[in-house]
């Protein structure tokens, strides 16, 4: 019974990888309209699709939930999904909704192009910096006071306290604000962690390959040297006779 639930998990798994994944672009897709089109004719059309695509993944969660053999340990191994299906039902943390566009989107891609170093850390950093430039200016411009009223200057903001450099020029006012800062913050470090690890694993696989390789010439150049031996003693010997 046990096998047979973790066969059916990792069948779930695979079998709505492609529909989530799908599901999560078409969700960090219809955020950025609904931020840029601040307050448009479709920002109630876009709030409910946005929600449904949430409910999508709340459902996802509590499936695999269900499928789990041991369900505590599922939801300790798993805190940062259940996170970003329960946090954002408040609304002061709605833009949390986003942690869950990163984390599929990351799940999805990392391991398939983790050997091209300088695409995993374009696409990382460009969706990490997009997806904080829209929470944050979403989080923002109407408040009292903001320094944050356009997408440039949440860009500029994102930038600058990725890479901890902080100017101090643009800075968030409200608490969700400060929460998307917080992250990022945190996410920043990560970020350069995760591009470091991927760096120092992909040299690491490159220098092994190389000795590997070196090792194989050094073998073959070892037989070539006692093939050549074996000839000139049986040359030698006919020779010699």
């Amino acid at each position: 019974m046990l096998q047979s639930n973790e066969a059916r998990l990792e069948q779930w798994e695979r079998k709505v990888e492609w529909p989530l994944t799908a599901l999560a672009v078409l969700f960090l897709v219809a955020y950025a309209w609904q931020v840029f089109d601040d307050h448009g004719r479709m920002h109630f059309t876009l709030e409910i699709v946005l929600w449904l695509v949430w409910a999508v993944f709340a459902a996802e969660y509590v499936t695999r939930l269900t499928l789990a053999n041991n369900k505590i340990w599922f939801l300790k191994t798993h805190l940062f999904d259940l996170a970003a299906v329960v946090l954002p039902m408040i609304r002061q943390l709605r833009v949390l909704r986003l942690i869950t566009v990163l984390t599929l989107l990351n799940k999805k891609f990392q391991d398939k192009i983790r050997q091209r170093v300088s695409i995993y850390v374009a696409g990382v950093t460009t969706i990490v910096a997009f997806c904080a430039s829209l929470a944050v200016l979403d989080a923002e411009r109407h408040a009292e006071n903001a320094s944050i009223t356009t997408f440039g200057d949440a860009l500029w903001w994102t930038l600058t306290t990725m890479s901890t450099v902080g100017y101090g020029d643009r800075y968030p006012v409200t608490v969700e604000g400060r929460l998307v800062a917080g992250l990022l913050m945190v996410g920043g470090i990560a970020l350069l962690g995760v591009i470091t690890g991927t760096i120092a694993s992909w040299l690491v696989e490159k220098l092994r390959g190389v000795e590997e390789a070196e090792l194989e010439t050094a073998q073959e150049l070892r037989n070539l040297r006692a093939e050549i031996a074996e000839l000139r003693a049986e040359l030698n010997a006919r020779s010699g006779g």
